[in-house]
C-alpha cells in the first residue's frame, strides 16, 4: 500500500507533488518511530490478589513479549493462598508485604486488581492515585456508586482503568459484533445468552449468587452486541435448587432475566450453577443473535478438552483464551497504544444497574424499568 501511494504521488511531478510526498514520508517515519518506541517499552505489572484467577492472568502475561509480572500481594491469612511466599515463587516474582507497597513501587507500571469484588474500589483507587494503570476483575465494584467513583478517579488521575470484561475479546464474538454493526444481520430482534455449568453447593456457598457472580458477563456481553440500544425494561426470576429438592445454600444458583430495549429488541439471559447441559447442542455458555436478515451463534462447546478444571466437568478453552486476549488488549492497546477498551467502566455501570433491577424484579415478581 505504501509503495502504491508513493507511486501515485510521484506521477504528479510538480512542486506540490514533491511537498505531498515529503509530508507523506514524514508521517510514515513518525508512525514507524512511534511503533518502535511502543514495542520497546516493557510494561511491569503487579497483582493484588493471587488466587485461581491470577493464574489465568499470569498465563496471559507470559504470552506478551512486552510485559512482565514484577510482584504480587495476597491478603494476610487468606484461606485460598495460605503460603503467599510459595505462590510468588511459583509465579517467578517478588512478594510485596502490603497492597500499598505494591502500588507505590516505582518498579510497577500497571496493577491488576484480582481480589474479592468488595475490595475492588479500595485497591483500584489506591493504585490509580499512585499513577498506575489498572485492570480490575469483574464485577468492577460492589455497587453503582462505587463504579462511579472508579470512573471519577480515573478521570482525576489521568490513568486508564479497564474492567475484565473478557468475553467480548473472543474472536467469534468480535465477528458477531462486526456482522451487527455492518448491518449484515439487519435489525436486531433477539439476543440469547445462556450459561449452564454445575457448581457444587459448597462452592456456591462461598459465592455471592449466580446473578452477581456471572451476571456481569451476560450484561456487558449483551450491551456490547446491542451497541447503543440500551435495555429499558426487565423481568427476572431466581431459584436455589439442588437434586432432590431445594438446596441449603441461601444464594440463588438459577436465574432467568428478560429485557426489552428502547428499540424493541428482546434479550434473554439465563444463568445456572444448578446443572450442566450435556445435550447434543449444549448451552454451557451459548450466545445467539437473531436479526431481520440473518443470525449468528457462539458456543463454549466448540472448543472442549475432556479434563476437569476447578468446578467444571470439562475444560472450556475459550475462557482462558479470553482472559489472555483481554490482558493483551489492556497492555498493548490501552496502556501502550492509548486506546480504549472494547467494554468500559461505563458499561460496567450500566451492567450493575441491570443486575440491581434484576434482583429487585425477582423479589417483587414485577416488570421494572431499568433506571
Amino acid at each position: 500500500m505504501m509503495r502504491a501511494n508513493i507511486r501515485h504521488v510521484l506521477l504528479h511531478n510538480s512542486f506540490t507533488g514533491r511537498l505531498i510526498l515529503k509530508d507523506f514520508l514524514q508521517k510514515q517515519i513518525r508512525c514507524v518511530s512511534s511503533t518502535v518506541l511502543t514495542c520497546s517499552k516493557k510494561v511491569r505489572v503487579g497483582f493484588l490478589g493471587a488466587g485461581d484467577i491470577a493464574t489465568l492472568h499470569l498465563e496471559g502475561i507470559k504470552k506478551l513479549n512486552n510485559t512482565e509480572l514484577v510482584g504480587i500481594w495476597s491478603r494476610p491469612n487468606c484461606p485460598i493462598i495460605p503460603e503467599p511466599e510459595q505462590r510468588a515463587k511459583e509465579f517467578g516474582c517478588s512478594l510485596f508485604e502490603s497492597a500499598e507497597a505494591l502500588v507505590s513501587s516505582p518498579d510497577i507500571d500497571a496493577v491488576f486488581v484480582l481480589t474479592n469484588y468488595e475490595t475492588h474500589l479500595e485497591y483500584a483507587k489506591m493504585a490509580m492515585k499512585h499513577g498506575k494503570h489498572v485492570l480490575v476483575e469483574k464485577p468492577a465494584a460492589a455497587s453503582c456508586d462505587e463504579i462511579e467513583q472508579l470512573i471519577a478517579c480515573a478521570k482525576e488521575t489521568g490513568v486508564k482503568c479497564m474492567p475484565v470484561h473478557n468475553y467480548v475479546y473472543e474472536p467469534s464474538l468480535l465477528r458477531v459484533k462486526d456482522m451487527i454493526t455492518s448491518g449484515k444481520l439487519g435489525d436486531l430482534h433477539s439476543i440469547y445468552i445462556m450459561y449452564n455449568i454445575y457448581h457444587p453447593e459448597d462452592i456456591c456457598a462461598k459465592l455471592p449468587g449466580v446473578i452477581k457472580q456471572i451476571g456481569t458477563h451476560h450484561c456487558y456481553t449483551a450491551l456490547y452486541l446491542l451497541n447503543e440500544d440500551i435495555p429499558e425494561h426487565i423481568h427476572a426470576f431466581t431459584s436455589t435448587l439442588r437434586e432432590g429438592g431445594v438446596g441449603t445454600a441461601p444464594q440463588e444458583n438459577l436465574a432467568a432475566i428478560t429485557m426489552q430495549t428502547k428499540g424493541g429488541a428482546v434479550v434473554h439471559l439465563q444463568l445456572s450453577f444448578a446443572s450442566d447441559d450435556h445435550s447434543s447442542d449444549p448451552w454451557s455458555f451459548y450466545v445467539k443473535v437473531i436479526g431481520s436478515r440473518g443470525s449468528a451463534r457462539y458456543s463454549y462447546n466448540d472448543w472442549v478438552v475432556n479434563e476437569k478444571t476447578l468446578v467444571h466437568s470439562h475444560t472450556y478453552e475459550p475462557y482462558p483464551h479470553t482472559i489472555a486476549e483481554c490482558d493483551r488488549h489492556f497492555i498493548e492497546e490501552v496502556v501502550l497504544g492509548d486506546g480504549t477498551p472494547l467494554s468500559t467502566l461505563e458499561d460496567a455501570l450500566v451492567s450493575q444497574k441491570i443486575l440491581d433491577a434484576a434482583a429487585d424484579s425477582a423479589k417483587s415478581f414485577q416488570v421494572l424499568k431499568i433506571e
